[in-house]
């Protein structure tokens, strides 16, 4: 990458070309509520909220209640193959879809599919059905659910960040991507510690049920924002050469290339939150509560890194930033695994909470500021084939190489890697170590 340039005149060249706002940055206070005084990007954090409370109530419940059948972290890890499949599979060709459609109609398609799957879900954990049915039964069903899921959240997640883009204007996108941030984390905090304590209070089908009413949230949540139109000119482009271009847009971008590489590596590697089940119930032995707890403390360390980057942005050296949170979170999950107290347990996931709130704001921010209208979707789409399907990626290494080495030395493992991958990368991209947003957005 051509150091003096590359990344002001990335922004300028796409944001020039924006209809909607000239003008990227300015040097007058920062407002941390501006973006919330926009009334759909109110309604989008409510639609945002809702579905990942479903998202990640349902993901808990659904390892609890696999885990409890199997009693093998193998099971855990086929749960993340399942979705990862038909997410990375579908992703380029979803990317595509969604910069050719409006976005608010893909978005109610999509959400009301995840109802139907959730009903099902809540069907199949029923107890007077389960009784009838099979072990082998319920975990093919579920797993099959979960794939089904897959596919829908491969529109999901390119529509999602379109939305969004169409809804504030350039210069408020650092604060809308905090809150928006914050609020898919504020769910994450909430929705596992909910869910375990939820699986103990009121059990597994009752609490499924509330997943159902979350995805209901979401769905009122999008209806009161406006269609918006289709940005992109080259509308019934064919489909190769859109792929072809929104490829070669990121692989030619190299701070947005770095920055999904380095989150992809971390979440893949460093992710232990797959194997907290087996921590809970046969390492710690904290029972389902306990496991809420743990399950819920990194996105609280998350959420509250989120809150605080809407008032202090961490746009300036966010290349060294982004590393050395990076480089912490791995250090963070190596204490994790060796730790036999449950409090240095929670502790340890809280602050790797932290460092992994930094990785995402940084990282959500690049994507809104260096990534065109027109191509949203598909960027997006490359994005979570590098960092979204990681998650379920780094759930199937986890729970392989739990098998392999054991779950105390896979997690140890995890971490190692990650802080070697966040090495290499300050050591071979010094260009991306001395990223600093705010004087590209100057420049």
């Amino acid at each position: 990458m051509e150091r003096k340039n590359n990344n002001s005149v990335t922004i300028k060249r796409y944001y020039k070309s924006s209809k909607n706002i000239r003008v990227v940055a300015t040097k007058k206070k920062r407002d941390p509520f501006s973006s919330l005084k926009i009334k759909e990007f109110r309604w989008f954090l409510l639609m945002r909220l809702g579905i990942v409370l479903a998202w990640s109530i349902q993901f808990v419940l659904i390892e609890w209640e696999v885990y409890r059948l199997t009693k093998d972290p193998w099971s855990l890890g086929l749960i993340g193959l399942m979705e990862v499949i038909p997410a990375i599979g579908l992703a380029l060709f979803a990317g595509h879809v969604v910069d050719q459609n409006e976005k608010k109609g893909m978005l109610l398609k999509c959400f009301s599919a995840l109802a139907i799957i959730s009903i099902a879900m809540c069907l199949l954990v029923k107890p007077e059905i389960t009784e009838t049915l099979s072990k082998d039964f319920i975990l093919n069903s579920i797993y099959c659910l979960v794939f089904l899921g897959g596919i829908v959240r491969a529109f999901i997640i390119p529509s999602v960040f379109s939305l969004l883009g169409l809804l504030v204007p350039n210069q408020e996108k650092p604060n809308a991507a905090a809150w928006s941030s914050s609020t898919w984390q504020f769910a994450a905090v909430f929705g596992p510690a909910f869910a375990g304590f939820a699986i103990s209070w009121i059990g597994i089908y009752q609490s499924m049920l509330i997943v159902v009413f979350c995805i209901i949230i979401g769905i009122i949540g999008l209806l009161q924002i406006e269609k918006k139109p289709i940005l992109n000119p080259k509308l019934g482009e064919p489909i190769l050469k859109s792929l072809t271009e929104g490829i070669n847009f990121v692989f030619n971008n190299k701070t947005i290339l770095n920055a999904i590489t380095l989150d992809m590596f971390a979440v893949l590697f460093g992710g232990a939150v797959a194997l907290i089940p087996v921590f809970a119930q046969d390492i710690l032995k904290v029972g389902s509560e306990g496991f809420g707890i743990l399950r819920a403390a990194p996105a609280v360390g998350g959420l509250l890194t989120m809150l605080i980057a809407t008032y202090i942005p961490l746009n300036k050296n966010a290349g060294k930033k982004l590393l050395t949170a990076v480089f912490l979170f791995g250090v963070c999950i190596i204490v994790f695994g060796l730790s036999k107290s449950f409090w240095i347990s929670v502790i340890a996931l809280f602050l790797s909470g932290i460092t992994d709130g930094i990785s995402v704001v940084i990282r959500q921010t690049i994507l809104h500021l260096y990534t065109p209208d027109t191509m949203r979707g598909r960027v997006s789409s490359v994005n979570s084939i590098f960092v979204g399907s990681s998650n379920e990626l780094g759930a199937f290494e986890s729970g392989l190489a739990s098998r392999m080495l054991g779950v105390v030395n896979a997690v140890v493992f995890g971490g190692i890697i990650t802080m070697m991958v966040v090495t290499t990368m300050g050591a071979i991209s010094p260009e991306f170590r001395n990223l600093d947003i705010d004087k590209d957005l100057e420049e």
